[in-house]
């Protein structure tokens, strides 16, 4: 059973904007980058919220409780490194962005690792944040 055949499709507003990016001036380019902003920082607050779930559903079995908690407190800051990337100008807040979405990579590789996560989730996760952090990045520096 695939369990991914929607998931890129949450790439989009990402590789559209990376693409329309070096044609946007004037009264279009900001708006459209905060939009990316926006929609990045929802994304990332979705997965922040995976890890929550993946916290609870894993608390009862192995996990102490110190592991749990440890894990809980991970689970917000991508909610709040996602408020902070609305907070700044668009270049600054893409580039968080960006390394946000690499450094929660690494959180969701480990989980994966350590059996804490679905043996399938890095073959979901990589192709997407790779692809999310392309698009990002050629933004910010477009």
């Amino acid at each position: 059973m695939q369990r991914n055949g929607w998931a890129p499709f949450g790439a989009i507003p990402f590789v559209t904007t990376a693409i329309a990016g070096p044609f946007l001036s004037g009264s279009l380019e900001y708006p459209v980058f905060l939009a990316l902003i926006v929609y990045g920082a929802v994304i990332l607050s979705f997965l922040g919220g995976i890890q929550w779930g993946l916290s609870i559903a894993t608390s009862r079995e192995v996990n102490s409780d110190d592991a749990s908690f440890r894990r809980l407190g991970i689970s917000v800051l991508p909610t709040l490194i996602g408020w902070l990337a609305l907070l700044v100008a668009p270049p600054v807040g893409i580039v968080i962005l960006a390394i946000a979405f690499g450094l929660l990579l690494i959180v969701d590789l480990e989980a994966s690792r350590k059996g804490e996560a679905p043996a399938w989730y890095p073959s979901l996760r990589w192709p997407l944040t790779v692809t999310v952090i392309a698009s990002l990045l050629a933004v910010a520096f477009a």
